[in-house]
């Protein structure tokens, strides 16, 4: 990996922030994505924790309200995600294991919406922007809510730590705070 080839730009993700509240609804309507997949654990809630974090409910309403379709996808089980997924009134994927297709494929059935007009949320390089990426669909990656991780996941952000060092994320990636 150089940094030049296609192989990292799988690891790239088209927008970063540092929450999804900081994400403005509108830049995504305009891009022209009508379908939100959405990560679970650190995205929207804190790991291990069942409250959604501040802001993501009524994030999700907005975005809803806007037209959009969401799914949530999450490697986590079912009991969780879909306690979850009820609370925001969004459908779920549980088990998704992300990074490999088939939970993304799942999402894109449920939503609707070609792959061209979807775009995935969440807080992982190796599962979220991969697993996405794999696919075709666009990404918006977020700041873990907090630094606590599952063991595997700490490995995982260890392998993050090492990418972006060799190959950082590119000069101008498009960042969606606020409405500007």
């Amino acid at each position: 990996m150089d940094g030049t080839g296609d192989s990292v730009d799988m690891l790239r993700p088209d927008g970063h922030v540092a929450s999804l509240g900081d994400i403005a609804i509108e830049r995504l309507w305009e891009r022209g994505w009508r379908g939100i997949v959405l990560d679970l654990d650190n995205t929207c809630c804190a790991y291990h924790q069942p409250e959604l974090a501040d802001g993501v409910g009524a994030w999700v309403a907005a975005a809803l309200e806007r037209g959009f379709r969401i799914v949530m996808v999450s490697n986590n089980f079912s009991e969780r995600v879909g306690a979850a997924g009820l609370k925001l009134g969004v459908a779920t994927v549980p088990n998704a294991l992300k990074p490999l297709p088939f939970g993304f494929l799942r999402a894109l059935r449920l939503l609707g919406t070609p792959r061209s007009a979807t775009v995935v949320i969440g807080d992982q390089v190796f599962t979220d922007v991969l697993g996405a990426k794999l696919l075709g669909l666009h990404t918006v990656l977020t700041e873990p809510i907090v630094p606590r991780d599952f063991p595997l996941t700490r490995v995982l952000r260890f392998l993050e730590r090492l990418v972006y060092k060799r190959t950082p994320p590119r000069p101008g990636l498009p960042v969606f705070h606020g409405e500007d």
